[in-house]
């Protein structure tokens, strides 16, 4: 049965992806260029992935992953997790790739059932359709997706996700996310969700920090530094990735006393406390 539905599974041509989003564009770049990207993206090494794993879905397929990978999890704070209820789970975003699969894993295997906030360029992960809501950040969501999000909130299953929206730079000799989004405050008031900091250990190569700053030095402004994050993440094979949970902030603490964003920025501070303990 595995198989069959591995045999079913469209695997990863990043020329094919090029000419299925801008095909004028595609026409263009030369086949040096293709096979750089290729290089980059480790198309080989994804398409072995999706053929072994590829019929593995939610928390099944992160599990697998991190296997696969030789991750280690050490974790730090457990007693701070509550048996039961249903929390907004919020983390720094350091890696770009394990730090999901190991949130995922982690909160799967204590609650069970969960949702996690993404990127919608990640629905192209169909395999994690049961698990991912979309978010978009260029624009508002649609009335099927405000739905979904609705739905989730309001369930008790656990909701995860990054507040940067990127992952972290480095800023000022420090690797830290960015400013944090206010839309979680909101939600966790809205949903009477209390939240639980999450600090994510592990960094990215000076390369890929570089790289983004060089960037953003002169000017441009398309993350390009994110063509690399695959290749980022391979890196992290045979790592041991620190997790830090802090304690439940109850959603009553956000008052009218700051704004949502101003609450965001605090809260964020809280997870990097996490660290210094």
């Amino acid at each position: 049965m595995e198989k069959q539905k591995n045999q079913q599974l469209e695997l990863l041509d990043i020329k094919k992806i090029f000419y299925n989003k801008s095909p004028k564009l595609a026409r263009w770049i030369p086949g040096f260029i293709y096979k750089y990207l290729k290089k980059i993206a480790h198309e080989n090494l994804l398409n072995e992935l999706i053929r072994d794993f590829g019929h593995l879905e939610g928390f099944e397929f992160s599990k697998a992953l991190i296997k696969r990978f030789n991750i280690s999890i050490k974790i730090i704070g457990k007693e701070n997790l509550p048996k039961e209820g249903r929390y907004l789970f919020v983390s720094n975003h350091p890696l770009g790739g394990f730090d999901g699969h190991i949130l995922m894993y982690l909160v799967g295997q204590r609650y069970g059932d969960y949702k996690f906030l993404v990127n919608d360029i990640l629905m192209q992960l169909k395999n994690m359709h049961g698990v991912f809501i979309p978010i978009n950040k260029h624009g508002r969501q649609g009335i099927e997706l405000a739905k979904q999000l609705d739905d989730a909130y309001q369930s008790d299953i656990q909701i995860l996700t990054f507040p940067a929206g990127l992952v972290s730079r480095r800023i000022k000799g420090h690797i830290i996310d960015l400013e944090w989004q206010k839309s979680f405050i909101n939600k966790a008031r809205q949903y009477k969700r209390d939240i639980i900091p999450i600090h994510m250990g592990g960094r990215n190569s000076d390369f890929f920090y570089n790289l983004a700053n060089l960037r953003k030095k002169i000017g441009i402004k398309a993350n390009i530094e994110m063509l690399y994050l695959i290749d980022e993440t391979i890196k992290h094979q045979n790592e041991t990735i620190t997790v830090k949970f802090g304690k439940p902030i109850s959603w009553e603490t956000f008052d009218s006393s700051k704004r949502p964003k101003e609450w965001a920025q605090w809260v964020k501070g809280k997870a990097y406390e996490l660290n210094k303990d």
